[in-house]
């Protein structure tokens, strides 16, 4: 290599190094800003997972703090004092209220603890839904058909959750009225829908045979039918 090849070429280098600096002067705030917004980030996602895990533990402590108090009526108590940290918790905190209401005998106020979990727009769909269903079914016959079957008919539409146990309560009702035939109807459409689950499935076929009905499980037949003389048994008993 010549000198004049070689002096090329420390001009090249030094060229490129002032380029370099330049850029970097000029935009190596970018740089440093971006990794400060990422360990930052980091730091602070993990700061919001450290305080809900706390959160939750704390919440849990208090739960089974209150339900290990003897009687129903203290438990009651103890879970209305906890605070929860967010509507989801609040909505387990009233699953677990009501519950004890309904061991403290206090039926009303475990129907009012499940009717403010069903109205409470931040809580997740499927809280609210099993909320609205358990508060209809401790309501027995002291609410009147009417008002049942409106609430069952809301929870019984297309796409909610628990349509199928919504669609059974309302046969029960239809035997309530002994109304027969609606009621076979209606857990003859639970037998053929594709979500029925095993239990419901037997309850339901067992129930058509006990009101003297047909059970028709189309190609599933020969697999899920009862025994006749049980589901019989049962009726007469």
């Amino acid at each position: 290599m010549s000198d004049t090849d070689s002096f090329i070429d420390e001009v090249n280098d030094e060229v490129r190094r002032d380029r370099f600096y330049y850029m970097l002067k000029r935009y190596g705030w970018i740089a440093i800003l971006a990794v400060v917004l990422l360990v930052g980030g980091a730091a602070w996602n993990e700061l919001q997972k450290s305080q809900a895990r706390a959160e939750a533990e704390a919440l849990g402590d208090a739960m089974f703090a209150a339900l290990a108090v003897q009687d129903s009526e203290s438990r009651v108590a103890a879970l209305e004092a906890i605070e929860p940290g967010s509507a989801q918790s609040g909505a387990l905190l009233g699953f677990l209220t009501a519950a004890q209401q309904v061991q403290a005998e206090d039926i009303p106020g475990a129907i009012e603890t499940l009717n403010t979990i069903g109205l409470n727009g931040d809580v997740p769909s499927i809280y609210r839904e099993i909320a609205q269903f358990k508060a209809v079914t401790l309501q027995g016959t002291d609410t009147p058909v009417n008002e049942r079957r409106l609430l069952l008919d809301a929870l019984a539409q297309p796409g909610n959750s628990l349509r199928l146990l919504a669609t059974e309560q309302l046969a029960l009702i239809d035997i309530e009225e002994n109304n027969t035939t609606a009621a076979i109807d209606r857990y003859q459409m639970i037998l053929l829908d594709a979500e029925v689950t095993t239990d419901l499935q037997q309850r339901a076929l067992q129930v058509i045979v006990a009101l003297g009905g047909e059970p028709d499980m189309g190609s599933a037949a020969p697999a899920a039918l009862p025994d006749v003389s049980d589901a019989v048994g049962a009726e007469s008993n």
